[in-house]
């Protein structure tokens, strides 16, 4: 099942469920599956043990007790490996018949519950889980940059023709949260092959229109068209389907996934869909292309925040994506990390993928952007070429405020 497509949505699913139907992984299908699966496990395992012992009681089959044991033989072993159950279930079991076998039953339950509070404590990854974390933490990370594989590009690099048809287009696009209207009615324009920059105040509505078009949250209302086609009512991995990726401001990586799996889940259900062999093997190029190569071996939890950043970046292009969608990429790096990342956002519109930026480094927006978009209050406040957007009084107004009059700072003073 790990190197199954199923076992590999399921584990990520497990991780973080948002996360993997935005990547593509039709999870309610896939919870649907597991569900049949173990149902047909547990009839076929229970219909032999009636065979076996010729007689089947309520009391004993549908009370606590039986079930707690399966649960914990489990948890003691570790869910994240194959092995790790029946770790768990070779070790409880000689736990049981030991204190059977000495006619000390109740103690031994005693210890089971004693064992069992103590796993979720102090190893609630188990045996196999724990063992797993050594083994990763053990790999030695390459220290030299590799020699980076100029990957498979998501699509030819070519320039939009003049007066092409929009890639990416919303009208009167709305959200809602009860009573807080996050966007009021949004029109964008995306173009194939361009960089859009999305900026605004906080709370503006940038991170919800990404949120919108990914399939995240639903639309309140309005339209969302990619390439000609609605999606505005599409589930979120139909929509990575078409060849939408994003990344999110906190990175969301599958802890319990290596790198490597991180970055292949999305080219295995994304776009590509394609095998597991596959799948790595464009995932190392993506890892290549972000300087991550060194680390595949290793759980995101042992990369620091720029490198989780760029796991994200490599994880959205491994679904061969026509529109990427970056939010607040750049936030918490370093100066010369900001430097290298929008060399790479370069290198990634160079192969032809539309951009859109949610960023508030100006210098980066400036530095990439061909368009800007501002939101303010959930409206699109401005749109243009960056320089002319960025000078117009109501933007500047709406990132600083008001400029306040002589009377104004003498009443202010008066107050003071």
């Amino acid at each position: 099942m790990q190197r199954a497509r199923l076992g590999l949505a399921l584990l990520a699913i497990h991780d973080d469920e948002d996360v993997a139907e935005v990547l593509g992984v039709p999870t309610y299908r896939a919870k649907l599956l597991a569900l049949g699966l173990s149902s047909a496990l547990a009839g076929l395992v229970g219909g032999s043990h009636a065979m076996f012992v010729s007689y089947v009681t309520v009391g004993d089959t549908f009370g606590v007790t039986l079930p707690l044991t399966v649960v914990l033989m489990a948890v003691l072993g570790g869910t994240r490996h194959w092995a790790g159950p029946a770790v768990g279930a070779v070790g409880i079991s000689l736990l049981l018949y030991s204190f059977t076998s000495g006619d000390s039953a109740l103690l031994g339950k005693v210890v089971m519950g004693a064992v069992l509070i103590a796993v979720i404590l102090f190893m609630p990854e188990g045996l196999m889980g724990r063992w797993l974390a050594r083994r990763s933490a053990g790999v030695p990370a390459s220290t030299t940059a590799p020699a980076e594989p100029e990957p498979e590009p998501p699509l030819p690099a070519s320039a939009p023709a003049p007066g092409a048809a929009p890639l990416l287009l919303t009208r009167g696009l709305r959200k809602s949260f009860a009573g807080v209207q996050a966007l009021r009615g949004v029109d964008v324009q995306v173009h194939p092959g361009e960089i859009l920059g999305l900026v605004g105040p906080n709370g503006s509505g940038k991170s919800t229109f990404i949120n919108v078009v990914s399939g995240h949250y639903l639309a309140s209302g309005g339209e969302i068209s990619f390439a000609g086609r609605r999606l505005d009512a599409l589930p979120a991995h139909r929509v990575a389907n078409s060849g939408i990726a994003r990344t999110y401001q906190v990175p969301r990586p599958f802890e319990h996934l290596s790198v490597l799996r991180n970055v292949a889940l999305p080219a295995m259900f994304g776009a590509a869909r394609l095998d597991l062999d596959a799948a790595e093997a464009q995932a190392r190029q993506w890892l290549a292309f972000t300087g991550l190569s060194g680390r595949q071996d290793l759980l995101p939890a042992a990369l620091n925040l720029h490198q989780r950043k760029f796991l994200e970046l490599a994880r959205a292009l491994a679904a061969r994506p026509r529109l990427l969608m970056l939010d607040e990429v750049l936030s918490g790096l370093t100066p010369a990390e900001i430097d290298a990342a929008v060399a790479l956002i370069r290198r990634i519109r160079a192969q032809g993928t539309a951009i859109v930026l949610v960023e508030h480094v100006m210098r980066a927006v400036m530095a990439l952007a061909d368009r800007i978009v501002v939101f303010d209050q959930g409206l699109v406040l401005a749109e243009g070429p960056p320089q002319q957007v960025m000078a117009r009084p109501e933007v500047v107004a709406a990132y600083l405020g008001q400029a306040l009059e002589p009377a104004d700072h003498a009443s202010a003073a008066a107050h003071a």
